[in-house]
């Protein structure tokens, strides 16, 4: 009786911490279904979201989805450092050959002063020979005082003989009218500066167009044409004539009278005398030699630039007087011109033609000056080839001229 008391009272004591202990047991099975319940609800997610990718790849690029799988992979995660980039390639220096260092700039208008420019145009290699392949162009260097209004006939006479010649324009300051790209003279305009009939900037222009011209190293030959200048051959007869040349073409003489030896300054002395005075046409045809010695000339143009003015006419004294005082190059000239200027009607200015002058006849006489028995010398050997140029042809003779071009100039 006593031990079932005992039984009875040790239950009693002992049922709380069993349901306890019961309930314990399912509050952790319960976690550990909810557990599984999240992973499986989290598997089913991403197997969702996968197989949409995959389906997106399959029917797209595969570059911008693997970027989206990347991303549902690490949104959690630290994204993996990129890695390093490819090192650059090793240096390899540019190398320049003769060329490179000789070839002129396509774009003739440039930044520098005077000075600057016939420095930079005086230089000239001592050895004459040259180490490389090249091909003599002739420079035409247009003084202008504007548009050239002859422009058709000259695009006609350069038309096809690319690489054999380069243009040059010197005009006004306030010219600022630039030709069509197709024409042969776009962009041939140089830096000018004010230049007056009869003044000393005359032939700091012929300086200029020179000296851009020396720019070039292939440059050989350099004729002076003004705006009212025509071709009396074509270009082929031209170049040939000037390139195989062994002489200049510069008029140089001596004249007595007022406009010639009256137009010499005493104050020249005693470097320039009257014996050395001579008179000639502006319009000249020179070699490289003989252009190099003009920009560079230190003794005598500083004494024309400072005495020959109220009726002097530079520009038709400086060249035949330097000729004349260096014999050098007055050996290699040929004592005349090669532009046709009509001086017949007398007066400061030579006679102009128009448009019903302008006839077959008259131009082939103009190539011998007109005489038809004149005959000239090249190169030691007579020719009745004795201008290649002639002036002064108003824009108003340009349609006749344009039509004779074929059949009389030959291009």
């Amino acid at each position: 009786m006593k031990n079932q008391k005992e039984q009875n009272s040790s239950l009693s004591s002992s049922s709380p911490s069993l349901v306890a202990k019961l309930l314990n047991a399912q509050y952790h099975q319960f976690l550990n279904l909810l557990s599984y319940s999240l992973i499986l609800c989290c598997g089913i997610i991403i197997g969702i979201l996968l197989h949409s990718s995959l389906q997106d790849i399959s029917s797209t690029s595969s570059s911008p989805n693997i970027q989206r799988i990347s991303q549902l992979f690490l949104v959690s995660s630290i994204s993996s450092p990129s890695p390093p980039p490819p090192p650059p390639p090793p240096y390899e220096p540019e190398h320049f050959g003769i060329e490179q260092f000789l070839r002129p700039p396509k774009k003739i208008m440039h930044d520098m002063e005077e000075e600057e420019l016939l420095w930079r145009a005086s230089l000239t290699p001592k050895i004459k020979n040259y180490p490389f392949p090249r091909t003599p162009k002739v420079a035409f260097m247009f003084l202008t005082k504007g548009h050239l209004p002859l422009a058709p006939l000259w695009e006609r006479f350069f038309r096809g003989h690319e690489g054999l010649f380069n243009i040059y324009v010197h005009s006004y300051p306030s010219y600022n009218q630039t030709d069509p790209e197709g024409s042969v003279f776009h962009g041939r305009q140089i830096p000018s500066k004010r230049v007056d009939w009869g003044y000393v900037n005359m032939v700091e222009a012929e300086q200029r167009l020179l000296a851009n011209a020396l720019l070039d190293i292939s440059n050989e030959r350099f004729i002076l044409l003004s705006e009212s200048c025509i071709p009396l051959f074509n270009f082929t007869t031209v170049y040939s004539y000037l390139t195989k040349s062994t002489q200049t073409h510069v008029e140089s003489y001596d004249q007595l009278g007022g406009v010639g030896r009256g137009r010499y300054s005493p104050e020249m002395k005693p470097r320039i005398q009257l014996r050395h005075w001579r008179k000639g046409s502006q319009w000249f045809e020179l070699d490289r030699t003989m252009a190099l010695e003009i920009i560079s000339d230190k003794t005598y143009w500083p004494l024309f630039h400072r005495y020959c003015h109220h009726g002097c006419y530079t520009d038709e004294h400086y060249i035949p007087t330097l000729l004349n005082i260096k014999p050098s190059l007055g050996r290699r000239n040929s004592n005349r011109t090669l532009t046709w200027v009509d001086w017949s009607k007398g007066g400061p200015h030579p006679n102009r033609f128009i448009r019903y002058e302008v006839t077959e006849e008259f131009l082939v006489k103009l190539r011998s000056g007109g005489d038809e028995n004149r005959q000239c010398y090249h190169n030691g050997v007579k020719t009745n080839i004795c201008y290649l140029f002639a002036r002064k042809f108003l824009p108003t003779a340009l349609g006749r001229l344009l039509r004779l071009a074929p059949t009389v100039l030959y291009f």
